[in-house]
């Protein structure tokens, strides 16, 4: 990617987006592991997370990407939206996969100014992602309410 005014934007983008995939994919494992009960499951959401640490490869550094941050000063981090309201174990769930994938594609997207592979490998995540709510939602959702 060129450097421009705009890297710092795009690599700020890239540090949120990473985090939030991350830490979403992690309480779907959690769920899968200690409430399903599914090594399968709970295996299939760690090697996502860990497919997006090797897609993160073709991108600029970890550290310069988190070097972009700005935590203190984020104008998005005091907006709530529906972030506090949970009823279940399903709704956990629920609103975490749905951060996973609206994460993973804004990687995708954003990944592309810098090289094709990562961008193929946020959507193949992606595509896996969808197959895995599609299996929990037919097998397992009554066990989540």
């Amino acid at each position: 990617m060129r450097r421009n005014h705009n890297t710092n934007s795009v690599e700020r983008i890239l540090d949120a987006n990473i985090n939030r995939a991350k830490e979403g994919l992690r309480v779907c494992e959690e769920v899968a592991r200690f409430i399903l009960n599914s090594r399968v499951l709970s295996s299939a959401f760690k090697d996502l997370r860990h497919g997006i640490d090797s897609a993160l490869i073709h991108l600029p550094s970890r550290k310069k990407i988190i070097m972009q941050r700005d935590a203190l000063t984020d104008v998005g981090k005091g907006l709530l939206g529906n972030e506090l309201k949970r009823k279940n174990v399903a709704d956990i769930f629920s609103a975490n996969l749905q951060r996973v994938k609206e994460s993973v594609r804004v990687l995708e997207e954003f990944s592309k100014l810098y090289a094709k592979r990562p961008a193929l490998a946020f959507k193949d995540i992606r595509y896996k992602l969808y197959a895995l709510e599609k299996r929990i939602a037919k097998n397992e959702s009554a066990r989540l309410r």
